[in-house]
């Protein structure tokens, strides 16, 4: 059964494949190989699987390249923009660097000028006081000149009527008598005249005098007024821009000023508000004004105690780093600061004022500081090359703290850099952007 069927198999093949002979000859001999049409059926297919299988890895192969070169091709592009906008933040980090620096050197000398006119205000409030003590003595002599001189007046017009008098008497004393009585009268009427003429050019003189003073009065108060209104302009330009700064940051002035006065409770010096005895009579406005301006300059003090205490300034020198990898997430992982790219031993600085409480080796991040600043904030400097404080030491802002380095784990040299409140993890730029304008 089985050997019709093949017979009839390859009868139907041969009708298509007819059987075929490969000869082989030698010097000797000639020998031939017989291919029949299942042997031509098997090659063929053996030939057409192998071509087949050499197109479709060939295909694979170049689908790989192409795909392989449209990946480098956007990944070169996608470092061509990230190295542009590198350097775009570069440059507009410099620029905000040389306005920071400009807006300090105007903050210092809006701070000098402040100081002297406060000197200038309490010089000339101390001449104010003099010459209202001295106007009020003017006008208590001129009322007692006027006094005396109604009363040599009256003593005058009464020696008029006893000489008149006693010239009506048909009877009275002697002719030596009566002469020497006039002669007395007569000189007491000249010296009264004498008095009375005195009294009136001292009083004409004190009443010149106290228009002079009142005039010069006038005019201090006007320079009063002016050098209370330039007080008041140059508080409002150096206030505004701390205020801001804190605001930016997402804290509120008020709140932070009054926490930072409660913890720096001290007073005195120039800044103590002026009190004068008033005796009953209403506060003079000035004193009220000058009290608003030195009450505006401790306010200015608290902020700048304040800008020491929170975290706004930049760990490193303008011009030493450029960022390499934002705040948050990265590779499906939470980045809970900035990664700054620098050269191995670049000097890191402390952003705030505050107390070391670590200096060590962390896993991860490798040497690690951390600082711990007032109102809750916590700043971390993270594989560092070498430490220069210890725990328990107390930094202030721009203290140089460590050498940025390669430690922990870290694909090359920079700085990550971290800023917690109360230990969440806050974004660093926000406080590097708010400080910008101050530092």
């Amino acid at each position: 059964m089985r050997l019709p069927l093949r017979h009839r198999i390859h009868a139907a093949l041969e009708r298509h494949l007819p059987e075929r002979r490969l000869f082989i000859r030698s010097d000797t001999q000639t020998r031939f190989i017989r291919l029949r049409p299942v042997t031509q059926i098997i090659a063929i297919t053996g030939c057409s699987l192998l071509v087949g299988w050499s197109v479709i890895a060939t295909s694979i192969v170049l689908m790989d390249a192409i795909s392989a070169g449209n990946y480098r091709a956007q990944a070169e592009r996608d470092k061509m923009l990230y190295e542009a906008r590198l350097e775009a933040l570069s440059s507009e980090r410099d620029s905000r660097a040389v306005e920071a620096i400009a807006a300090q050197e105007r903050f210092q000398a809006a701070l000098t000028q402040v100081s002297q006119m406060q000197t200038d205000l309490l010089t000339l409030e101390d001449q104010r006081v003099e010459l209202e003590s001295g106007l009020a003595a003017v006008h208590a002599t001129l009322r007692r000149t006027v006094s005396e001189r109604d009363s040599a007046r009256s003593q005058s017009a009464n020696l008029l009527a006893q000489i008149d008098g006693a010239q009506d008497v048909t009877s009275g004393p002697s002719d030596e008598e009566l002469t020497s009585t006039l002669d007395m009268m007569s000189n007491a009427l000249a010296e009264t005249a004498a008095h009375r003429d005195a009294s009136d050019a001292t009083a004409q003189t004190a009443a010149i005098n106290a228009a002079d003073l009142e005039l010069e009065l006038r005019l201090m108060q006007e320079r009063n007024g002016e050098i209370f209104s330039q007080l008041e302009e140059a508080m409002q330009v150096s206030v505004e821009p701390l205020s801001r700064m804190f605001r930016a940051a997402g804290l509120d002035p008020d709140d932070l000023i009054n926490q930072v006065r409660r913890g720096y409770s001290g007073q005195g010096g120039p800044l103590t508000p002026l009190q004068y005895s008033t005796s009953g009579s209403a506060i003079n406005p000035d004193v009220e004004r000058a009290n608003r301006i030195l009450g505006a300059l401790d306010n200015i003090n608290m902020y700048r105690t304040a800008v020491d205490l929170v975290p706004v300034a930049q760990p490193f020198r303008s011009g030493a780093a450029r960022l390499t990898s934002n705040f948050g997430t990265r590779w499906n992982r939470a980045h809970e600061g900035l990664d700054f790219g620098m050269p191995i031993g670049t000097p890191v600085y402390a952003t705030a004022e505050g107390t070391v409480t670590f200096a060590g080796w962390q896993s991860g991040y490798g040497r690690i500081v951390k600082i711990r600043h007032q109102f809750g904030f916590e700043t971390r400097y993270a594989h560092l090359n070498e430490i220069n404080v210890r725990v328990g030491q107390r930094v202030s802002r721009g203290d140089h703290i460590a050498d940025s380095g390669n430690t922990g784990r870290s694909t090359g040299p920079h700085l990550h850099y971290e800023v917690r409140v109360n230990g969440a993890a806050q974004n660093p730029l926000n406080y590097i952007r708010a400080g910008r304008d101050v530092f």
